[in-house]
């Protein structure tokens, strides 16, 4: 069989267990992740940041899954509960949850490397073939079949999946440098000087942090890592670089079959990354096409009434406009412009709401005028209140970012969070 027949792929997605590293926090999206991990951060109006990932192996044929969780995982462990747990196990399929159970040692994981070596009793157990090891925080669409077919044809050790990112983020990023065959030859985890790829002067080759092992290899790589008193227990910083020059490791670049460009992908992580990728979804014809029926994104959503609109008095008009509007919402005599509003968000009258995202549950009081911003969950926001006008006064009681956007939290309001409703 040649690696471009779908039987064939399909019998490698088959004999793959994926480990979706999901227990960071995020502590660039600040007061954000304070009551959730950053892969359980709401996005897009309905969906979880952990949906894109988990969604990629369902759509790829790949059904055996597990989730490391640590940081703050009570919402995302619940959300997996509600919205994932539906897979038939007498078939062999599953989305488990893996928490940080300190198997091998009294500790709690260490990094990405030693997540995957505390759950190595799980993967034994299961025996597949290859270990895709991904990460819980980014968002796109990938067929991961795909690069199961190039890591089979390349003979390939490990295989990394990368991105072209523009030389200045790619500081944040494990650099790669290959040669013409896409073999790795240099591996830099968050370089202060990236090097750029080959062929261009602005673009670094970065790591997505999705990975393919062989199931021994990885193994044994993991094994020795775990001997190596001087290692930081990370596939970046320790394992990628102790293995290029004796093993067989090949970058994937994550490119359209068809047009050959590189597809949308998305690293969140800060409060404007975050704010920029949601507001690009309320554009006419946006590159993360949500509504795409052959690459369906899933996740757990309450059954909630469908969003309303009501009022048309003079001033006093219940609208949308060039805005994404979830379940549940009500639209009270105010404007919505620009803007992402998930479930259950009411919006009272006289009210308008211009470049902005509001999480579930958020209450905006009547005569408010909110201006590029993030509101998170549970936010009631009082009557007459002025955000996005104010930079000055605005940092006082909100997080205010270097491009002008403002973070608004129920602790910031003097209001009760509560890590149960993350």
């Amino acid at each position: 069989m040649t690696t471009n027949n779908p039987r064939f792929v399909s019998l490698l997605t088959r004999d793959t267990l994926a480990l979706v590293l999901a227990g960071g926090r995020g502590s660039r999206l600040y007061e954000l992740t304070d009551r959730r991990a950053k892969p359980a951060v709401y996005f897009g109006g309905k969906f979880r940041i952990i949906d894109f990932p988990l969604s990629n192996c369902v759509n790829s044929g790949i059904r055996r899954i597990g989730v490391l969780t640590q940081y703050k995982a009570h919402s995302l462990i619940r959300h997996l509960v509600h919205g994932w747990s539906n897979f038939r196990s007498e078939l062999g399929e599953f989305v488990e949850v893996l928490p940080a159970s300190q198997r091998t040692t009294g500790n709690w994981y260490a990094g990405t490397a030693d997540a995957i070596y505390q759950n190595l009793d799980i993967v034994e157990t299961l025996r597949p073939k290859y270990v895709m090891v991904l990460a819980g925080d980014h968002i796109y669409k990938m067929d991961y079949g795909e690069m199961l077919a190039y890591h089979a044809e390349k003979g390939a050790d490990m295989t990394v999946a990368c991105v072209g990112v523009p030389l200045e983020d790619a500081k944040g990023f494990g650099v790669m440098t290959v040669n013409d065959s896409h073999r790795v030859t240099a591996f830099d985890e968050k370089p202060a000087n990236p090097q750029p790829m080959p062929g261009s002067s602005d673009t670094a080759l970065a790591s997505m942090g999705n990975y393919i092992f062989n199931t021994d290899f990885l193994f044994d790589q993991l094994h020795k890592d775990a001997a190596n008193p001087e290692s930081s227990r990370d596939f970046g910083k320790d394992i990628i670089p102790s293995i290029i020059a004796n093993h067989k490791v090949y970058a994937y670049p994550f490119r359209d079959p068809t047009t050959g460009k590189q597809p949308y992908w998305r690293d969140v992580g800060t409060i404007d990354a975050f704010w920029e990728a949601n507001m690009e979804l309320v554009s006419v014809d946006p590159e993360l096409n949500l509504y795409d029926e052959t690459w369906p994104i899933l996740t757990y959503h309450r059954q909630l009434p469908s969003a309303k609109f009501v009022f048309q008095d003079p001033g006093r008009e219940g609208k949308a406009l060039d805005s994404v509007v979830s379940a549940g919402c009500v639209i009270s005599g105010a404007a919505v412009i620009n803007s992402l509003l998930f479930s259950n968000v009411k919006v009272h009258s006289y009210s308008e709401v211009r470049e902005s995202v509001l999480l579930p549950e958020v209450q905006v009081g009547r005569h408010c005028r909110i201006t590029r911003a993030v509101i998170d969950r549970g936010c009631q926001l009082p009557e007459g209140t002025v955000i996005g006008e104010d930079r000055e006064a605005d940092a006082q009681r909100f997080r205010v970012t270097s491009k002008g956007i403002t973070l608004v939290t129920p602790e910031m309001l003097g209001q009760k969070g509560s890590a149960s409703v993350g």
